[in-house]
């Protein structure tokens, strides 16, 4: 398996996945510690992976999702942004219900 059919295993097996830099417990750099603090402040459960620790996966998912940062949120395969979308997602009210309908 190739790492671009290994990142589309992972984004059909979880509903919800966040790829960030450390884990949601210990974020490694600020705006992955954003975008988990948003997912997690929902109670909803998420995947993620740890960048720093799949390189790569690191180097092949913005090709893949068209998004050249981290982290990068994706729900039912699709990319949704990164922190400052999660966030506003978050304050809009719009996170809960997107992330709910991902996992019913």
């Amino acid at each position: 398996m190739n790492t671009e059919e290994k990142i589309k295993m992972q984004l059909a097996e979880n509903p919800i996945i966040l790829y960030m830099k450390g884990t949601p417990a210990e974020p490694r750099c600020g705006f992955s510690a954003k975008a988990a603090a948003a997912l997690r402040s929902t109670g909803i459960d998420f995947a993620y992976v740890d960048i720093l620790q799949a390189p790569f996966i690191a180097e092949k998912l913005p090709a893949v999702s068209n998004w050249p940062t981290y982290p990068q949120l994706f729900i039912n395969g699709e990319i949704v942004g990164g922190s400052d979308i999660v966030e506003e997602l978050l304050a809009s009210g719009e996170l809960v219900p997107m992330l709910q309908a991902a996992t019913a």
